[in-house]
């Protein structure tokens, strides 16, 4: 990781003089762009670990994925894959690289896109094809099942910890963004896929408390998780774009599309404005319309 960073900080070096000498960008430009390369560099040192020279075409799309995940807007995420496309034009200049990794990555459309939804059929299909009898079915399972019944975000998933487990009260302790935590009603099937997983659980480090670990007894990372997906629905036959986040999106999208109040979703979700969980659903307008109105319906006037 040391390596990899400095080459990180070597061509961050470079790249900050080429935009100000050669570019000739202005002041404000090139604060913009550097704020953009610090965050794809940590971005891509936290997840892959690779230099910059090394960096493929599904890790930028990942980056991407992630910025949306973030509640960046389409605007957003097209400009820091401009500033992606600069830096490694620069680098093919330099004769640092000799292919763009950004070549056939296309810059998202205007507005918000949604990600694909997963039918209940599909979720079931998704979830049949793990082997339960062995270890690493068993935890496939359950991580299926924890992120689709239970709403969460990956990196909520693989933070998860032992005593954040509350079955005999029907709920788990999520620690979302900015560590704010919430409490989160978990399905009968969730928490029969997790006492079974519990059967399994690596012994090799029996003081880690980390819920969902790697065969080696260390806590998974999100890539894992996002390759569990990507494998079962490669699998189970899907063919839609699919990741952990699809999983979350579905069980808001069903939530609603039940009848389920947008208040309480938003609540389950962890979504700090009501704005964002309407944007996250499929739903017609008229009937968004009026599960919005039901919900303040609902709320008591003093």
């Amino acid at each position: 990781m040391a390596d990899c960073a400095k080459k990180w900080e070597k061509i961050r070096a470079e790249y900050h003089r080429y935009i100000r000498l050669e570019k000739r960008l202005s002041s404000n430009s090139v604060d913009a762009y550097m704020r953009d390369f610090e965050e794809f560099m940590h971005y891509i040192l936290r997840m892959y670990e690779v230099a910059p020279e090394h960096v493929e075409p599904v890790m930028i799309e990942r980056y991407i994925s992630w910025l949306y995940e973030q509640g960046r807007s389409g605007a957003s995420q097209a400009r820091r894959l401009s500033g992606i496309k600069s830096l490694y034009n620069f680098m093919l200049l330099s004769d640092r690289i000799d292919q763009l990794p950004t070549e056939l990555i296309k810059a998202p459309k205007p507005g918000r896109l949604l990600p694909d939804t997963l039918t209940l059929q599909e979720i079931d299909a998704l979830i049949s094809t793990f082997d339960i009898t062995t270890a690493k079915g068993c935890r496939d399972s359950a991580i299926v099942e924890v992120l689709y019944s239970c709403g969460l975000r990956v990196s909520e998933l693989t933070s998860l910890r032992l005593e954040d487990l509350f079955f005999g009260e029907g709920f788990i302790r999520v620690v979302g963004k900015g560590d704010k935590q919430r409490i989160v009603p978990v399905s009968s099937a969730a928490r029969d896929k997790i006492q079974l997983y519990m059967e399994f659980r690596s012994p090799k480090q029996p003081s880690e408390p980390t819920l969902f670990l790697n065969n080696r007894g260390m806590p998974l990372t999100r890539v894992m998780v996002f390759n569990i997906i990507k494998g079962a629905a490669n699998v189970a036959g899907i063919d839609k774009q699919i990741s952990p986040h699809t999983l979350r999106h579905s069980y808001a999208t069903h939530l609603l599309e039940g009848g389920a109040n947008i208040r309480q979703v938003q609540e389950l979700l962890g979504h700090e404005s009501i704005v964002t969980t309407e944007i996250y659903t499929h739903l017609d307008s008229k009937h968004l319309s009026r599960v919005v109105e039901d919900s303040f319906t609902n709320i008591d006037i003093l």
